[in-house]
């Protein structure tokens, strides 16, 4: 898809516990694209209603991040990092990675984080890719893979 950004944007997206922000983090520090984590935007800039005590998590108030994200989203170069996607405008993106883990990683990950507790839907199929992250050596393909991708966007504007 040809855009008037001058560099994509990329939806990591996934199950708490899966590696996003593991992820996002060293995928930023080596193409230079702003991380973007939406809880601490969130946080940040007061766009959370209040707490859901029943599924222990904040309420988000959706209009005013929205908002609030939409010039620098349309300006490009960003990987949001997020564990729901449904409320971001399928516009905003230019592909869309959903982590997975095996169960008993993914367990282990929100035991030791104090935790007690789809993409698909949301996006056109063609961008939404499935990663696997469940180890290291898993991580470093997935960055590969989106190192290429990347790559190949920056290709197809030129």
């Amino acid at each position: 898809m040809q855009t008037n950004r001058s560099a994509p944007n990329i939806l990591i997206t996934g199950t708490p516990g899966v590696g996003k922000s593991t992820l996002c983090e060293k995928l930023s520090q080596t193409t230079g694209l702003k991380w973007l984590e939406i809880s601490k935007i969130a946080k940040e800039n007061s766009c959370i209603e209040e707490y859901d005590p029943v599924y222990q998590c904040a309420v988000l108030d959706e209009d005013k991040l929205l908002d609030g994200l939409e010039d620098i989203m349309g300006a490009g170069g960003n990987i949001v990092d997020y564990h729901s996607c449904e409320l971001f405008p399928e516009r905003w993106f230019d592909i869309v990675f959903v982590l997975r883990t095996d169960n008993t990683t993914l367990y282990d990950r929100l035991v030791n984080r104090g935790y007690e507790e789809e993409a698909k839907a949301s996006y056109a199929t063609h961008i939404v890719h499935e990663l696997v992250n469940s180890n290291y050596e898993e991580l470093e393909s997935n960055l590969q893979k989106i190192y290429v991708w990347l790559q190949e966007w920056f290709n197809k504007q030129s």
